[in-house]
């Protein structure tokens, strides 16, 4: 059986569960709407006198392993839902490097990243970009669509372990290496 499965999700007063007949489930809270399709394997249910969403797999399908995968991922993915429309998500990035910036134009990122010319990543929809001298912002209701994001501006130039320059996330540690040592 599923640990995180069996706990139901609880609901907020503040955020709107919709439930519908073609495996959809909709949540609406102050942040925005997020929607989602759950496996078929899988049963969703709505429990309205716990204020509660309760996920659940047959009994048949209790010895199948990727089975109840999908039940604990279901679990967790609506779980993230109800706290992205209630709090939001975050990520902080730092870019770290001898003139580099970083500025919103539009929907999209423009940085000066140490190349010729600058490096433009367009801004997907429910994400908002903040910048701030070297420090970017990513806020949004989509947990996925803020990590992907903050994910691929890092890929553009990941920090490197001599002089530490590239864009690094605020809380992530790099391990710095020594250069060649000349002489003896």
């Amino acid at each position: 059986m599923s640990r995180i499965g069996k706990k139901p999700v609880s609901v907020p007063s503040n955020v709107k569960v919709t439930i519908g007949a073609d495996r959809t489930v909709s949540v609406e809270g102050p942040k925005g709407t997020l929607k989602m399709t759950h496996r078929p394997e899988v049963s969703v249910a709505w429990d309205d006198s716990e204020k509660q969403v309760v996920v659940g797999i047959g009994e048949s399908d209790a010895g199948n392993r990727q089975i109840r995968a999908y039940w604990g991922t279901t679990r967790s993915l609506i779980e993230n839902m109800v706290k992205g429309v209630t709090d939001g998500y975050e990520k902080k990035l730092e870019i770290v490097g001898v003139g580099w910036t970083a500025q919103v134009a539009g929907q999209e990122l423009r940085m000066q990243i140490g190349f010729a010319n600058a490096v433009s990543v367009p801004i997907p929809t429910g994400v908002n970009v903040t910048v701030e001298r070297q420090f970017v912002t990513i806020q949004g209701a989509d947990k996925q669509a803020v990590g992907q994001f903050a994910a691929s501006v890092r890929a553009r130039r990941k920090p490197e372990p001599y002089n530490g320059k590239g864009i690094k996330y605020v809380d992530e540690v790099i391990r710095r290496k020594t250069g060649k040592a000349f002489g003896s």
